[in-house]
Protein backbone atom coordinates (compact mmCIF):
# COMPACT_ATOMS: atom_id res chain seq x y z
CA UNK A 1 0.00 0.00 0.00
CA UNK A 2 1.41 3.37 -1.16
CA UNK A 3 1.25 5.82 2.16
CA UNK A 4 -0.39 9.54 0.88
CA UNK A 5 0.67 12.22 1.57
CA UNK A 6 -0.54 16.14 0.66
CA UNK A 7 0.07 18.11 -2.31
CA UNK A 8 2.33 20.38 -2.03
CA UNK A 9 0.21 22.75 -2.90
CA UNK A 10 -2.18 22.74 0.05
CA UNK A 11 1.41 22.40 2.44
CA UNK A 12 2.86 25.53 0.57
CA UNK A 13 0.65 28.59 0.29
CA UNK A 14 1.31 31.38 -1.47
CA UNK A 15 -0.16 35.10 -1.88
CA UNK A 16 0.85 38.51 -3.59
CA UNK A 17 -0.88 41.91 -2.44
CA UNK A 18 0.36 44.15 -5.68
CA UNK A 19 -0.36 47.23 -3.92
CA UNK A 20 2.06 46.88 -1.30
CA UNK A 21 4.05 43.88 -3.53
CA UNK A 22 4.52 42.21 -0.33
CA UNK A 23 3.79 38.08 -1.07
CA UNK A 24 3.53 35.48 1.53
CA UNK A 25 4.14 31.92 1.92
CA UNK A 26 2.64 30.39 4.57
CA UNK A 27 3.46 26.72 5.27
CA UNK A 28 0.30 25.32 6.37
CA UNK A 29 0.45 21.60 7.62
CA UNK A 30 -0.04 22.93 11.48
CA UNK A 31 -1.17 18.88 12.20
CA UNK A 32 2.26 18.09 11.63
CA UNK A 33 4.42 20.84 12.92
CA UNK A 34 4.46 22.75 9.06
CA UNK A 35 7.23 19.72 7.66
CA UNK A 36 7.08 19.79 4.07
CA UNK A 37 7.33 17.17 1.97
CA UNK A 38 9.94 16.62 -1.11
CA UNK A 39 6.96 18.01 -3.26
CA UNK A 40 6.77 20.73 -1.20
CA UNK A 41 10.27 21.46 -0.95
CA UNK A 42 10.49 21.87 -4.85
CA UNK A 43 7.22 24.25 -4.42
CA UNK A 44 9.02 26.39 -2.10
CA UNK A 45 11.95 26.44 -4.10
CA UNK A 46 9.97 27.44 -7.18
CA UNK A 47 7.75 30.14 -6.27
CA UNK A 48 10.97 32.13 -4.55
CA UNK A 49 12.63 31.86 -7.97
CA UNK A 50 9.09 33.29 -9.38
CA UNK A 51 8.69 35.97 -6.84
CA UNK A 52 12.47 36.91 -7.57
CA UNK A 53 11.05 37.53 -11.14
CA UNK A 54 7.99 38.87 -10.23
CA UNK A 55 7.96 43.00 -10.56
CA UNK A 56 4.58 42.53 -8.69
CA UNK A 57 6.65 41.56 -5.81
CA UNK A 58 9.15 43.56 -3.58
CA UNK A 59 9.13 41.94 0.16
CA UNK A 60 8.59 38.45 0.68
CA UNK A 61 7.44 37.27 3.74
CA UNK A 62 7.49 33.43 5.36
CA UNK A 63 5.60 32.37 8.20
CA UNK A 64 3.35 29.37 9.69
CA UNK A 65 0.29 28.21 10.31
CA UNK A 66 -0.03 27.17 13.95
CA UNK A 67 2.05 27.60 17.04
CA UNK A 68 5.35 27.03 15.35
CA UNK A 69 7.30 27.61 12.47
CA UNK A 70 8.66 24.07 11.60
CA UNK A 71 10.85 20.88 12.73
CA UNK A 72 12.09 20.50 9.38
CA UNK A 73 11.73 17.84 6.76
CA UNK A 74 9.21 15.08 6.33
CA UNK A 75 11.30 12.18 7.00
CA UNK A 76 8.51 9.60 6.92
CA UNK A 77 7.68 10.17 3.11
CA UNK A 78 11.43 10.63 3.14
CA UNK A 79 12.03 7.13 4.46
CA UNK A 80 9.13 5.26 2.62
CA UNK A 81 9.94 6.65 -0.74
CA UNK A 82 13.13 5.32 -0.38
CA UNK A 83 11.89 1.88 0.51
CA UNK A 84 9.66 2.15 -3.14
CA UNK A 85 12.89 3.70 -4.76
CA UNK A 86 11.24 6.61 -5.90
CA UNK A 87 13.35 9.29 -3.27
CA UNK A 88 16.11 10.42 -5.95
CA UNK A 89 13.54 10.57 -8.81
CA UNK A 90 10.91 13.09 -6.66
CA UNK A 91 14.27 15.13 -5.47
CA UNK A 92 15.18 15.64 -8.98
CA UNK A 93 12.02 15.70 -10.45
CA UNK A 94 12.54 12.69 -12.83
CA UNK A 95 9.30 10.57 -13.87
CA UNK A 96 9.64 7.00 -12.65
CA UNK A 97 9.08 6.05 -16.15
CA UNK A 98 12.00 8.14 -17.92
CA UNK A 99 14.96 6.45 -19.18
CA UNK A 100 16.68 7.27 -16.25
CA UNK A 101 18.95 4.53 -14.60
CA UNK A 102 19.40 5.79 -10.74
CA UNK A 103 23.05 5.45 -8.85
CA UNK A 104 22.48 2.23 -7.12
CA UNK A 105 20.99 2.22 -3.47
CA UNK A 106 23.73 3.04 -0.97
CA UNK A 107 26.70 3.74 -3.85
CA UNK A 108 28.44 6.94 -2.97
CA UNK A 109 26.56 8.91 -5.47
CA UNK A 110 23.21 8.01 -4.82
CA UNK A 111 23.83 10.01 -1.16
CA UNK A 112 26.41 12.74 -2.79
CA UNK A 113 24.13 13.51 -5.95
CA UNK A 114 20.89 14.17 -3.38
CA UNK A 115 23.69 16.22 -0.97
CA UNK A 116 24.94 18.15 -3.51
CA UNK A 117 21.22 19.08 -4.96
CA UNK A 118 20.69 20.70 -1.34
CA UNK A 119 22.83 23.31 -2.48
CA UNK A 120 20.71 24.15 -5.15
CA UNK A 121 18.29 26.65 -5.16
CA UNK A 122 15.61 24.57 -7.20
CA UNK A 123 16.08 22.05 -4.34
CA UNK A 124 14.11 24.49 -1.60
CA UNK A 125 17.15 24.26 0.52
CA UNK A 126 18.80 27.36 -0.39
CA UNK A 127 16.76 29.03 -2.68
CA UNK A 128 16.70 32.18 -0.58
CA UNK A 129 20.46 32.46 -0.40
CA UNK A 130 19.65 33.79 -4.33
CA UNK A 131 16.58 35.90 -3.97
CA UNK A 132 17.01 39.22 -5.73
CA UNK A 133 13.86 40.77 -3.44
CA UNK A 134 13.92 41.40 0.54
CA UNK A 135 12.66 38.44 2.52
CA UNK A 136 11.65 38.08 5.82
CA UNK A 137 10.88 35.26 8.16
CA UNK A 138 8.71 34.91 11.13
CA UNK A 139 9.73 33.11 13.85
CA UNK A 140 7.65 31.09 16.50
CA UNK A 141 7.91 28.08 18.57
CA UNK A 142 9.81 25.40 16.69
CA UNK A 143 12.62 26.59 13.88
CA UNK A 144 14.12 23.22 13.82
CA UNK A 145 16.06 21.26 10.49
CA UNK A 146 14.85 22.35 7.31
CA UNK A 147 13.09 25.54 9.08
CA UNK A 148 16.42 26.37 10.23
CA UNK A 149 18.10 26.43 6.98
CA UNK A 150 15.70 29.14 5.80
CA UNK A 151 16.22 31.07 9.05
CA UNK A 152 20.43 31.48 7.86
CA UNK A 153 19.62 32.26 4.23
CA UNK A 154 16.49 35.24 4.92
CA UNK A 155 17.75 39.02 4.95
CA UNK A 156 15.69 39.59 7.98
CA UNK A 157 14.71 36.96 11.05
CA UNK A 158 11.64 38.02 13.09
CA UNK A 159 11.01 36.29 16.30
CA UNK A 160 8.55 35.69 19.25
CA UNK A 161 10.42 35.24 22.67
CA UNK A 162 9.62 31.50 22.68
CA UNK A 163 10.98 30.64 19.93
CA UNK A 164 13.66 27.88 19.84
CA UNK A 165 16.41 27.54 17.11
CA UNK A 166 18.41 24.72 16.25
CA UNK A 167 18.69 21.32 14.10
CA UNK A 168 18.14 17.62 15.39
CA UNK A 169 20.84 16.37 13.44
CA UNK A 170 23.25 17.36 15.83
CA UNK A 171 21.61 15.42 18.40
CA UNK A 172 21.06 11.76 16.02
CA UNK A 173 23.76 12.46 12.77
CA UNK A 174 26.23 14.91 13.91
CA UNK A 175 26.29 17.78 10.77
CA UNK A 176 23.54 19.03 8.63
CA UNK A 177 23.95 21.24 4.96
CA UNK A 178 23.84 24.97 6.39
CA UNK A 179 26.57 24.76 8.52
CA UNK A 180 29.10 27.41 7.13
CA UNK A 181 26.12 29.61 6.87
CA UNK A 182 24.65 29.09 10.70
CA UNK A 183 28.84 29.55 12.04
CA UNK A 184 29.13 32.56 9.68
CA UNK A 185 25.29 34.20 11.32
CA UNK A 186 25.91 32.88 14.65
CA UNK A 187 29.51 33.04 15.51
CA UNK A 188 32.08 30.11 15.59
CA UNK A 189 32.08 29.95 19.17
CA UNK A 190 28.09 29.80 19.79
CA UNK A 191 27.76 27.63 16.57
CA UNK A 192 30.33 25.13 17.97
CA UNK A 193 27.89 25.03 21.22
CA UNK A 194 25.11 24.24 19.51
CA UNK A 195 26.65 21.66 17.65
CA UNK A 196 28.57 19.85 20.19
CA UNK A 197 25.63 19.96 22.71
CA UNK A 198 22.92 19.60 20.49
CA UNK A 199 20.82 22.16 21.91
CA UNK A 200 18.30 24.43 20.70
CA UNK A 201 19.05 27.92 21.32
CA UNK A 202 16.38 30.64 22.61
CA UNK A 203 15.60 33.82 20.72
CA UNK A 204 16.86 35.83 23.18
CA UNK A 205 20.47 33.88 22.57
CA UNK A 206 19.83 34.35 18.84
CA UNK A 207 19.16 37.69 19.22
CA UNK A 208 22.70 38.04 20.77
CA UNK A 209 24.61 36.15 18.14
CA UNK A 210 23.41 38.86 15.74
CA UNK A 211 21.30 36.20 14.20
CA UNK A 212 17.91 37.18 15.02
CA UNK A 213 16.57 41.30 14.45
CA UNK A 214 13.69 41.83 16.62
CA UNK A 215 12.08 39.53 19.34
CA UNK A 216 8.59 39.95 20.58
CA UNK A 217 6.19 38.30 22.50
CA UNK A 218 4.15 36.13 20.67
CA UNK A 219 0.64 38.11 20.30
CA UNK A 220 2.71 40.52 19.09
CA UNK A 221 4.51 38.97 16.44
CA UNK A 222 2.44 39.55 12.97
CA UNK A 223 2.53 43.11 13.79
CA UNK A 224 5.89 42.91 14.31
CA UNK A 225 6.51 41.09 11.07
CA UNK A 226 4.17 43.38 9.40
CA UNK A 227 6.08 46.58 10.21
CA UNK A 228 9.09 45.68 8.82
CA UNK A 229 7.64 44.14 5.66
CA UNK A 230 5.67 47.50 5.27
CA UNK A 231 8.91 49.38 5.75
CA UNK A 232 11.00 47.52 3.37
CA UNK A 233 8.04 47.78 0.84
CA UNK A 234 8.49 51.64 1.06
CA UNK A 235 12.25 52.31 0.66
CA UNK A 236 14.39 51.90 -2.67
CA UNK A 237 13.02 51.08 -5.90
CA UNK A 238 13.29 47.32 -6.93
CA UNK A 239 16.35 47.80 -9.25
CA UNK A 240 18.79 49.20 -5.80
CA UNK A 241 17.75 46.36 -4.12
CA UNK A 242 18.64 44.01 -6.34
CA UNK A 243 22.11 46.06 -6.50
CA UNK A 244 21.78 45.67 -2.65
CA UNK A 245 21.38 41.81 -3.00
CA UNK A 246 24.00 40.89 -5.64
CA UNK A 247 26.56 43.00 -2.92
CA UNK A 248 25.84 40.62 -0.09
CA UNK A 249 25.28 37.92 -1.91
CA UNK A 250 29.26 38.90 -3.40
CA UNK A 251 30.01 39.19 0.37
CA UNK A 252 29.20 35.96 1.46
CA UNK A 253 30.85 34.53 -1.59
CA UNK A 254 33.54 36.07 -0.40
CA UNK A 255 32.82 34.22 2.88
CA UNK A 256 32.33 30.91 1.27
CA UNK A 257 28.77 30.70 1.44
CA UNK A 258 28.08 28.04 -1.31
CA UNK A 259 31.20 26.54 -0.88
CA UNK A 260 30.10 25.69 2.72
CA UNK A 261 27.27 23.90 1.23
CA UNK A 262 29.69 21.84 -1.12
CA UNK A 263 31.69 20.95 1.59
CA UNK A 264 28.99 19.98 4.04
CA UNK A 265 27.41 17.97 0.83
CA UNK A 266 30.98 16.22 1.11
CA UNK A 267 31.13 15.28 5.05
CA UNK A 268 27.16 14.04 4.76
CA UNK A 269 28.37 11.88 2.01
CA UNK A 270 31.41 10.24 3.84
CA UNK A 271 28.54 8.88 6.97
CA UNK A 272 28.82 5.61 5.11
CA UNK A 273 32.77 5.32 6.88
CA UNK A 274 31.63 6.49 10.12
CA UNK A 275 31.52 3.79 13.06
CA UNK A 276 29.71 3.91 16.13
CA UNK A 277 31.04 4.21 19.26
CA UNK A 278 31.87 0.83 21.71
CA UNK A 279 28.57 1.41 23.53
CA UNK A 280 26.67 1.68 20.68
CA UNK A 281 23.74 3.14 22.98
CA UNK A 282 23.24 6.61 20.69
CA UNK A 283 20.11 7.01 18.57
CA UNK A 284 20.59 7.60 14.79
CA UNK A 285 18.23 8.54 12.02
CA UNK A 286 18.51 4.61 10.88
CA UNK A 287 15.94 2.60 9.38
CA UNK A 288 16.01 0.74 12.29
CA UNK A 289 15.45 3.99 14.42
CA UNK A 290 12.37 5.18 12.00
CA UNK A 291 10.68 1.32 11.95
CA UNK A 292 11.00 1.33 15.82
CA UNK A 293 9.42 4.60 16.22
CA UNK A 294 10.93 8.06 15.44
CA UNK A 295 9.43 9.82 18.25
CA UNK A 296 10.08 7.07 20.99
CA UNK A 297 13.77 7.08 20.05
CA UNK A 298 13.92 11.42 19.73
CA UNK A 299 12.30 11.52 23.71
CA UNK A 300 13.82 8.34 25.27
CA UNK A 301 17.32 10.33 23.46
CA UNK A 302 16.15 13.82 24.80
CA UNK A 303 15.58 12.76 28.11
CA UNK A 304 19.17 12.03 28.68
CA UNK A 305 19.99 15.81 28.91
CA UNK A 306 19.45 18.44 31.27
CA UNK A 307 15.60 20.01 30.96
CA UNK A 308 16.49 22.99 30.03
CA UNK A 309 18.93 22.11 26.64
CA UNK A 310 16.17 19.57 25.07
CA UNK A 311 14.66 20.06 22.24
CA UNK A 312 11.01 19.01 22.96
CA UNK A 313 9.17 22.04 25.08
CA UNK A 314 7.64 19.47 26.52
CA UNK A 315 10.59 17.18 27.51
CA UNK A 316 12.03 20.91 28.59
CA UNK A 317 9.06 20.61 31.62
CA UNK A 318 10.16 17.21 32.82
CA UNK A 319 12.68 16.94 35.30
CA UNK A 320 16.42 16.13 34.64
CA UNK A 321 17.08 11.75 34.64
CA UNK A 322 18.56 10.58 37.43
Amino acid sequence: MVEEFPPPEEIIRYEKDKVSRIATITFDRPDQLNIPTIGARRRYGDLIFKASLDDDVKVLVIRGVGDHLGTGADLDELMAKRKQGTALHEEFGIDVDEDVTMPPHKSYRAGASLLHWYADPGSGCRSLAEFKKISILECKGYVYGWHFYQAADADLVISSDDALFGHPAFRYVGYAPRMWQWATMMGLRKFQEMVFTGRPFSAEEMYDCNFVNSVVARDQLEAETDKYAQACSRTRPSDTIFIQKVFFEIMKQHQGERMGSLLSAWLESMGGQLRADTDNSLATLSNETMDAGLNNAVKDNDSQFPPEWRLSRGGRRQPAAE
